[in-house]
């Protein structure tokens, strides 16, 4: 496996412990279409209601190209709706309401992992 792809596979674990530890319940990782990839699909309950979330994990080993979440364009932004439509028709879920998040993984050599979670990001 590439560096890149280790970097990445162990961001994104660490992004999933932490929405589990908000308490998130992970229905699907990296699921493919011909669209694209969604990285994370979650469902959020509260009192009042209960959301799918969507989750566009980066990360980055550092911030020389900018902030992981500056990654997500609008371009995008724009085909991961397109491929949650899809997701949605793969899984037959009707209307839900559904927010798009950003987690950003920033894990630079020599120091303590970083975490931003954009809620609602898109």
């Amino acid at each position: 496996m590439a560096a890149k792809d280790e970097l990445g596979r162990r961001g994104e674990d660490i992004a999933v412990r932490y929405l589990q530890d908000k308490g998130l319940v992970v229905l699907d990782r990296n699921w493919r279409c011909r669209d694209g990839e969604i990285d994370v699909v979650a469902t959020e309950r509260t009192r009042e209601s209960s959301r799918l979330v969507v989750c566009e994990i980066k990360t980055r080993s550092g911030t020389r190209y900018g902030e992981p979440t500056e990654a997500v364009t609008g371009l995008k932004a724009h085909r991961i709706r397109q491929v949650t439509r899809a997701w949605l028709a793969a899984h037959r879920v009707g209307w839900c309401e559904i927010r798009f998040d950003v987690v950003a993984v920033l894990m630079r050599p020599g120091r303590e992992v970083t975490l931003q979670h954009v809620e609602g990001a898109f």
